[in-house]
């Protein structure tokens, strides 16, 4: 019996140092990454150009596609938004003028 768990034991450390182990492939070629679900990931520095600005459709979708992300939306200070986190949303945090504050991604 004491073999049978010393072997059981040993069998589970190594499955899971297997998995703290893997290869590292390097992503820096590739500007856009993508998460597990398919989506591309923002980039917040890319759309940090529209600080100052104001807020218009045309300013949006160009922030967008600069940070390579899937969607994008104006938040204004007393906007209600949701606590989920999306790695492919742009978030343009505007003042009550509608002039971009802050660029941040989720």
């Amino acid at each position: 019996m004491p073999w049978k768990l010393a072997s059981l034991g040993t069998l589970f450390a190594v499955t899971l140092l297997a998995g703290c182990s893997g290869t590292s492939s390097n992503t820096a070629a590739d500007p856009v990454t993508t998460t597990d679900t398919g989506h591309s990931r923002c980039d917040a520095k890319a759309a940090e150009f529209t600080i100052g600005k104001a807020a218009s459709p045309e300013l949006l979708e160009q922030a967008r596609t600069r940070a390579g992300a899937q969607n994008a939306r104006f938040l204004q200070p007393n906007d209600m938004v949701t606590l989920e986190y999306r790695s492919d949303r742009l978030n343009l945090n505007t003042d009550a003028s509608r002039v971009v504050t802050r660029v941040n991604c989720g």
